[in-house]
């Protein structure tokens, strides 16, 4: 696998970032990359970090870059600092950033697939909350989509993680139409647009994991299918790095199934 520090400036931040990138290397000796090095046909796999890390965080905490390489996939880990990929009242258009200006990037940088069959988003506490809402404002974009102990219900949980100051900087007067995750799924069932399909998981321990059950009994009850997996575990990197690899084999199995023939 070929291992990238990616240092650019952001039009939509207006302030010079970064992403961390893996991108599918085809040797001998790695498994399961036969063709991958056609990067048209590469699932890609945009990787959302949580509310205390950045773009490194999954590659320093797991083994990410081994796993890609088992599985065939890039991935693209960008940095949004704490900002709940929104646009922030005080502070950078972080949802401009990722759902407009990097895809784009990703495409000009490294020749990666934009197509909805090959792009998948995945992310951990405030990187589910992420993923969940960009494929559920965005789904014609996104095969599939996955939360790792995600975030899922912002609107009265940020209250406890967060302080006043912060919190008014990120939400400050945005309705709660506008980033309340029940909200934005019954809209999305409503319209009749298709869903990308859902994985959700979360451990028995996490701090996180009523909001979790909520999300499922909501899921449930608007009869959107879904792939819901819970075990021990809790808010920790040793869940996560675990937890990963089934999202990646899902994810894989979604793509083939889509069309790919790869190995």
């Amino acid at each position: 696998m070929a291992l990238i520090n990616c240092d650019f400036f952001s039009e939509t931040l207006k302030i010079s970032t970064s992403m961390s990138v893996i991108l599918p290397q085809e040797t001998h000796n790695q498994i399961g990359l036969q063709g991958a090095c056609d990067n048209k046909s590469t699932p890609v796999l945009y990787l959302l970090h949580g509310l205390s890390d950045d773009n490194t965080a999954w590659i320093r905490r797991t083994s990410i870059e081994r796993y890609a390489a088992k599985f065939g996939f890039a991935v693209i880990m960008p940095n949004v600092h704490r900002s709940f990929y929104l646009n922030m009242e005080h502070g950078g258009a972080y949802w401009d950033f990722i759902n407009e200006e990097l895809p784009e990037l990703v495409n000009n940088f490294f020749n990666l697939s934009s197509e909805q069959d090959d792009t998948f988003i995945a992310g951990l506490s405030m990187g589910g909350y992420g993923a969940f809402k960009s494929a559920f404002i965005s789904p014609e974009k996104f095969a599939a989509c996955a939360s790792l102990s995600g975030s899922m219900d912002v609107a009265n949980r940020t209250k406890s993680i967060m302080d006043i100051e912060e919190c008014t900087n990120i939400f400050g007067s945005k309705d709660k139409k506008t980033y309340d995750l029940f909200t934005i799924i019954k809209d999305l069932k409503d319209s009749q647009k298709k869903i990308p399909q859902i994985f959700q998981c979360c451990g028995t321990e996490d701090f996180l994991y009523d909001d979790n059950i909520k999300m499922k009994e909501f899921l449930t009850q608007l009869r959107i299918p879904f792939t819901y997996q819970e075990e021990q575990g809790e808010h920790t990197w040793d869940y996560w790095d675990k937890k990963i690899v089934d999202v990646l084999r899902w994810m894989r199995k979604i793509h083939k199934y889509n069309g790919d023939n790869n190995e």
